[in-house]
Order: C-alpha cells, then sequence, then structure tokens
C-alpha cells in the first residue's frame, strides 16, 4: 500500500471514529434544544465556546507544538528532553488552572453580553476549560509519539459520551432546566477522563531513551516555537469560538444556537484536514532528519493531497445533507443551511492552500504567521460589524469564509517568500514528479 492510501486510510478511521463520537455530541445538542429550548442551547454553545479558548490559552501554546516536540525527540531517541517538555507542559497548565480558577471571573466583565451568560457559570466553565487543556497537551504528545489512537480516543469517544450522560442525568432528575448542575457534573467527569489519559501519556514517554545530555537551550527553543501558536491557534482551530463571543451581542439567542451548531459541523469537518498534518508530521521530522529534502516534498505533497480531497468531499456532504441534520435541533435550524455550507467551503480554500503555518515552524519561522492570524482576525471583525446586523446568519457565514480565505491566501504567500516551499495544491500539480 502507497503512503498516500495508507495516510488516507488511517484519515478516514480517526475521522470515522470523530463522527462516531458527534453524533453524541449532536444528540445532546438537540435534546438541550428539544427539551430546554434554543436559548438554552445558545448558552451551552457560549459555554463550551468560553471552554475552548481557555483551553488553548492555558497551555501557552505547549499543545499545538506537543505533536512537533514528541516527534522530533522521539525521532531521536532523546527520552531526556522529551519528559522535561511534557514535565512542563502540565506544570504550567496546573499553575494556570489554579490561577485562573482564583482570578479569572472577573474577566468575564471584558466579554460584553456574553460575558453576562457566562459569569453564573464561570467555575464549571473554568473547570472544564482546565480538563480540555490536559487533553489537548496529552493528546498531541501521543500522536508525536505514533500513538494517535491513544490521544485521540479519550477526546472523540469518551468526552462526547460523558457529555451525554451528564445531560441525561439532569434532564432526568431536574423537572425544569438546570444547565449550572449539568456543567459541574460534566467538568468533574471530564477532569477525572483526562487525568486517567495522563497516566498512558507517562508510559509513553518512558519508552523513549532517557541517555541524550540535556541542552540548557531547550526551553528556549520551546518557547520560541509556542508562543506565536497561541495566537495561530486561537485564531485558526478555534476560529468560531472566538466567533460565537463576538457574536454574542450581534444576534438573538435562537440565531446565535443556529450558527453554533453550523460552526460545530465545519468543526468536525476541519478535524479531518487538521489530523492528515497532524499524522504526517512525524514522517515529516524523519525526512529532516535524514535530510531528505525528496522526501519531506512527497510527505506535504501526499499530505496536502489528501487533505484538500477530503475537505471537498465534506462540502459536498454539507451541502447535500446539512439541511436535513440541521434539522434535528428543530425546524427553525433548517435556517443555518446555506451558511454552513458557505463555512465549509471555507474549509476547502484553507485545505487547498496547505499547512503554511506547519512548514513555517518547522524552518524555525513560527512568527512569521502572525501578520496573518492578524489579518484574518480584523477581517472578521469588520465583516461581522459590517455584515451581521444587515444579513442575519448570511452576513456571519460570508464574513467568516472571508475571513477564513484571507489568512490562508496570506499565510501561503509568506510561506513560499519565507521558505521557498509552495505547499498550495497549485504547486503539487506543477510539480507531480515531486510528489
Amino acid at each position: 500500500m502507497s503512503v498516500t492510501r495508507k495516510l488516507a486510510s488511517k484519515s478516514v478511521l480517526i475521522f470515522g471514529l470523530r463522527i462516531f463520537g458527534a453524533g453524541f455530541v449532536f444528540i445532546v445538542q438537540a435534546a438541550i434544544s428539544r427539551a430546554w429550548g434554543a436559548q438554552s442551547l445558545g448558552d451551552f454553545l457560549l459555554v463550551i465556546a468560553a471552554a475552548n479558548l481557555i483551553a488553548v490559552v492555558l497551555p501557552l501554546g505547549f499543545q499545538t507544538v506537543g505533536t512537533y516536540f514528541s516527534a522530533e525527540y522521539g525521532s531521536r531517541g532523546e527520552g531526556a528532553h522529551l519528559r522535561r517538555f511534557v514535565g512542563r507542559s502540565y506544570w504550567q497548565m496546573a499553575l494556570g488552572g489554579v490561577a485562573l480558577l482564583s482570578l479569572g471571573w472577573p474577566l468575564t466583565f471584558l466579554l460584553g453580553e456574553a460575558g453576562e451568560h457566562l459569569r453564573p457559570l464561570w467555575i464549571p466553565t473554568a473547570l472544564i476549560g482546565i480538563a480540555t487543556a490536559i487533553t489537548y497537551v496529552s493528546t498531541m504528545v501521543l500522536v508525536g509519539l505514533k500513538q494517535p489512537m491513544a490521544g485521540y480516543l479519550p477526546d472523540m469517544i469518551f468526552r462526547p459520551g460523558l457529555t451525554l450522560a451528564a445531560f441525561g442525568a439532569v434532564a432526568l432528575l431536574s423537572p425544569v432546566p438546570d444547565m449550572g448542575r449539568m456543567l459541574w457534573l460534566l467538568s468533574v467527569l471530564l477532569l477525572g477522563l483526562f487525568l486517567v489519559q495522563c497516566f498512558w501519556v507517562q508510559r509513553a514517554v518512558a519508552a523513549v531513551p532517557a541517555a541524550d545530555t540535556v541542552r540548557a537551550s531547550e526551553p528556549r527553543r520551546w518557547w520560541r516555537f509556542a508562543a506565536p501558536w497561541v495566537l495561530i491557534t486561537l485564531a485558526s482551530d478555534y476560529f468560531f469560538d472566538i466567533n460565537l463571543i463576538l457574536l454574542a451581542g450581534l444576534l438573538d439567542r435562537t440565531d446565535l444556537a443556529i450558527f453554533g451548531v453550523s460552526t460545530r459541523i465545519f468543526a468536525l469537518a476541519a478535524f479531518g484536514v487538521v489530523a492528515v498534518y497532524s499524522l504526517t508530521l512525524p514522517n515529516m521530522f524523519d525526512a529532516e532528519r535524514d535530510a531528505d529534502k525528496s522526501a519531506y516534498g512527497r510527505r506535504v505533497g501526499e499530505a496536502n493531497l489528501v487533505a484538500t480531497g477530503l475537505a471537498l468531499a465534506l462540502f459536498a456532504g454539507v451541502l447535500v445533507f446539512g439541511r436535513y441534520v440541521l434539522m434535528l435541533f428543530g425546524p427553525e435550524f433548517a435556517d443555518g443551511a446555506l451558511p454552513v455550507a458557505i463555512l465549509c467551503l471555507g474549509l476547502v480554500v484553507r485545505a487547498a492552500f496547505g499547512p503554511a503555518s506547519l512548514v513555517l515552524s518547522m524552518r524555525d519561522r513560527p512568527w512569521d504567521s502572525l501578520p496573518s492570524v492578524v489579518l484574518g482576525i480584523l477581517a472578521l471583525v469588520i465583516g461581522n460589524n459590517a455584515l451581521v446586523p444587515a444579513h442575519g446568519l448570511m452576513g456571519a457565514a460570508i464574513s467568516a469564509f472571508v475571513a477564513i480565505s484571507l489568512w490562508s491566501v496570506s499565510l501561503w504567500l509568506t510561506a513560499l517568500y519565507r521558505t521557498g516551499i509552495d505547499v498550495s495544491i497549485f504547486g503539487l500539480m506543477r510539480k507531480p514528479v515531486a510528489v
């Protein structure tokens, strides 16, 4: 079997498991909408968006570069450095989590209308964010050590199952909607689950030999790579969590719930694209270690080809079936069919222009991604304020599509200029022999 087929096969398997787990999430969201109303679902989605943003900021970028450094140290057999990196990641999350629980509540006053809804639910929201941050770091370390299933399964399968269990328990015991009790129960269950995952990470790390000599300069390298990825990850993988909070003052609760569900469908589709690049990263490091430029180009080309094909398939699927999926949440959710298709078209654009941020980081230029990130966020803020008041859901979708397209093209041009590598699908078509 060719590398491309193996990559596609493993990506499809992981994406299939993600779909299975997402089924639990959609059942929970549909049940909240049907039983407690669309406004309650809007509040739940705001809480999850805030928790996701906490989870991205809390590890200070170490969760994103966890695959990068774990793959590097695992490939070189540098277990001492791997242990230091993983230990640093967990300790700084623990300290940040304590600070967040103690001092984070006043930050809700800076979030406008979104903060008013989050303030009574702040502690369970923060706990869910801390638990999610733990699994983000653990998953990326395990993926870098070529154990992707052990990394993804707790987040993809067990977390959705626990979310369903938390909702079911509260719905059965309480005759009225009780979002606070549900979130408290969910936060405790998630903390327990992801702390167990940490023990699996320790086993995987311990299997790497630790005979290497410690280089005192490595922590500075970790921070140089990780710091810009806080903003890059926020603007790319959690773009719609930011957007949901920005839209809290521009859309009513029902429209916010519809758009929130649409963005979750987009996030599910985007996971398939992200998984392709995560699975390819260890092999890219092997090629870098062996100074094999042709193999490096081949790995990037194969990943980009699979990612773009997957994005197109997902866009077609959402275009055909998106309306019917959304109607599970209630008849009013059918209004999100066209907006969610527009969002997934943005995913095609993102995949077509390739993993520019990843290549810039591998070439020791992670900070070069930041201007494109800022461009995307500015375009989103301007687009929301210009289009949403007049066009509602469609305005929000078009604004997001324009922002995604602008930063994707900008990142591609930056990577091309800084590294001389064309990571887009168009570069692959121009150089078929290299792939």
